[in-house]
């Protein structure tokens, strides 16, 4: 049993949380679509795979992410820009559908990837080294289209317009 002072404790901040889920925005409800930009792959076989992705760019918005979201459409996804190369580290916290990450360098290239990440998991999913940028994608998408590490990415970000 629990001394009354650190049960007295608990109790005041598990009162707390509900207060400080609905602070956070986002916490309890997926953001409004982000403005979206054309990004293409240009793979190592010379195939080009279009898509559209919503650029999350402010902090709160890379906070909150795909959180909430039931899906993600085929040719669709979510592009974390991070302005300058660095360390990418991401989570699964409230993101209800597996997703495929890919880390890209700072020239456009695919850096790494991980494939179909586990919805709510708390786990640390690295770039292992500096990006520039992370993509979100349906989980999946990366082994349907074959889309591999060294693969160039066309986006404004990279200095290349797709």
């Amino acid at each position: 049993m629990k001394p009354p002072m650190q049960r007295r404790s608990l109790l005041a901040l598990a009162a707390l949380l509900p207060i400080a889920a609905l602070a956070q925005p986002g916490v309890d409800r997926p953001q409004p679509r982000l403005p979206t930009e054309p990004l293409v792959f240009e793979t190592r076989d010379g195939r080009r795979l279009a898509f559209t992705v919503e650029m999350a760019v402010q902090p709160e918005q890379q906070m909150i992410g795909l959180m909430f979201r039931p899906e993600v459409k085929p040719n669709e996804g979510m592009l974390f820009d991070w302005g300058s190369p660095r360390e990418s580290s991401m989570w699964m916290r409230n993101t209800i559908t597996s997703l495929d990450m890919i880390f890209i360098a700072a020239d456009g290239r695919v850096h790494r990837i991980a494939e179909r990440t586990v919805p709510y998991s708390l786990a640390s999913i690295s770039s292992n080294g500096p990006v520039r940028a992370t993509l979100e994608l349906a989980a999946g998408t990366a082994e349907r289209l074959n889309i591999r590490v060294g693969d160039r990415v066309l986006h404004r970000i990279f200095g290349t317009a797709p």
